[in-house]
């Protein structure tokens, strides 16, 4: 007998006990209700119910959809990030952590039953028209997200790439919504975006996801910051909401040497279901880490930071995480549905749970709003670069103040054009200086080198340096102590 007739055959079974079951009331009614955590009866109640409603429901409904919808219903009322995923769905959700699906390019979660943006990813639609970590969307499309799951949040932000959405969210320290209409497009993720040197010693490499190829593109930045004399890195993952565990582990080992736990969940009852150690000492083990973390980083970016700060490989700078570190296991079914079930916490190698609490820094730098605007808003330095497949998704502020940093040292504009300017410049750069102020009109000696000024470092960034600078002074002495 196959799976499928014995499924059958039970339900059949179930629901004929099911009408004809005794009349309420009386000696069995007291029964059937002592034995409320019986599968069987409460499968009793579930076969009925099911039936009168696909009999009696005033329009006709079909098996399949009644039984999704419990399945949602079951799921949903566990906690925000359990859920059951229809085919078309789950065939989506698959594409994902592969660097490349449609959308508007955010990472949510609910947060005390609100709709809450982890941190919008760079680069993307979201990004670029100014969604912040910590908005809470309180509309999609006009229609209030009060009582949405967040699989069903999901599945509104998404859609055909040129298509648009509209969200409105309620931002902490605003006191009016904010209306954000957003195109969505295909989301190309480059895990890593920033490798550089910031001193003849220090390098810096700034990871935004993890993916499937972050492992490789992160080491082959660490290769290429030794060989420009790197002998200690800080590395960034502020506004990481997370991605691959599997990846994120992969990035972690890289640091730590042989036998170190990296990460263990913990599911029922105190039951360590994984626990993750190093088989061999990372390629970069010894290399001195200072972490950068922030309240946009999450999950897998908690995860690498609680793994280097608990195993003494990495001192964190910055402020409290986001506290996104429960497990979720994604089981297929055989229809090609799917399910997404929590089964456990993440713990750091000190047995410190992350979900909810977070990680907190070792050295607390906090950032002021404007300061957080302006590193927030940093992909505005480069527009003069973007190329014109970019601009095609741009919004009109950046169209405007492309158009505007092109012709920036010619007299004429229009009213429009400077408004825009001058409030983008006003944001970025609040002593109100530009480079045309040097040269106002324009006009350079031939030959002149224009020196460009160094950008300075945010607060964060630089409490990293300076204590990346302090520990490779303390190695110095010790190696000329011994």
């Amino acid at each position: 007998m196959t799976r499928r007739n014995s499924v059958l055959i039970l339900s059949l079974v179930l629901l004929a006990a099911a009408f004809s079951l005794p009349a309420p009331g009386g000696e069995a009614e007291a029964d059937f209700n002592a034995d409320t955590d019986n599968i069987y009866r409460q499968l009793e109640i579930f076969s009925t119910v099911l039936e009168l409603t696909r009999k009696n429901y005033v329009e006709e409904v079909s098996n399949q959809e009644l039984i999704y919808g419990a399945l949602k219903g079951m799921l949903n009322s566990l906690d925000p990030y359990s859920g059951f995923m229809e085919p078309e769905f789950y065939g989506e959700i698959q594409v994902e952590t592969k660097g490349e699906f449609g959308g508007i390019g955010i990472e949510i979660t609910m947060r005390n039953g609100i709709l809450t943006v982890i941190t919008p990813i760079e680069d993307t639609p979201a990004s670029r028209v100014g969604v912040h970590p910590g908005d809470r969307i309180v509309k999609i499309d006009g229609e209030p997200t009060e009582g949405i799951t967040l699989m069903e949040a999901v599945n509104l932000l998404r859609g055909e790439p040129g298509t648009k959405v509209e969200i409105t969210v309620m931002r902490p320290g605003e006191t009016k919504l904010l209306d954000f209409a957003i195109t969505r497009a295909v989301i190309k993720i480059e895990s890593v975006k920033e490798v550089k040197m910031l001193s003849d010693e220090i390098g810096y490499i700034r990871l935004v996801q993890f993916q499937q190829k972050s492992y490789g593109d992160f080491k082959a930045g660490l290769e290429r910051l030794r060989e420009q004399g790197m002998r200690g890195v800080i590395l960034d993952l502020r506004y990481n909401p997370g991605g691959l565990l599997s990846a994120a582990i992969d990035v972690a080992e890289i640091f730590l040497p042989e036998d170190c736990v990296v990460v263990k969940t913990i599911g029922r009852n105190e039951r360590v279901d994984m626990e993750v150690r190093t088989d061999s000492d990372g390629e970069f083990s010894q290399l001195p880490v200072v972490v950068l973390i922030n309240e946009g980083s999450a999950s897998g970016s908690e995860i690498v930071a609680g793994a280097l700060r608990d195993n003494d490989r990495a001192i964190l700078v910055g402020s409290t995480s986001f506290g996104k570190g429960s497990v979720q296991t994604i089981l297929p079914m055989p229809d090609d549905s799917g399910m997404r079930l929590t089964t456990g916490h993440y713990y750091t190698a000190s047995n410190r749970i992350i979900h909810e609490k977070g990680i907190e820094p070792d050295i607390p730098v906090p950032l002021e709003p404007e300061e957080k605007y302006r590193l927030i808003t940093r992909k505005y330095r480069g527009l003069e670069d973007i190329s014109g497949a970019q601009m095609q998704d741009a919004t009109p502020e950046e169209r405007i103040l492309r158009k505007a940093l092109e012709k920036i040292f010619e007299e004429e504009r229009s009213l429009e054009e400077q408004q825009v300017l001058e409030q983008v410049v006003e944001r970025l750069c609040p002593e109100g200086k530009t480079d045309s102020d040097e040269d106002p009109a324009g006009k350079m000696d031939e030959g002149e080198e224009v020196l460009e000024e160094e950008e300075p470092l945010d607060p964060q960034l630089a409490t990293a340096l300076d204590v990346m600078k302090g520990i490779l002074l303390q190695r110095s002495f010790e190696q000329k102590g011994e």
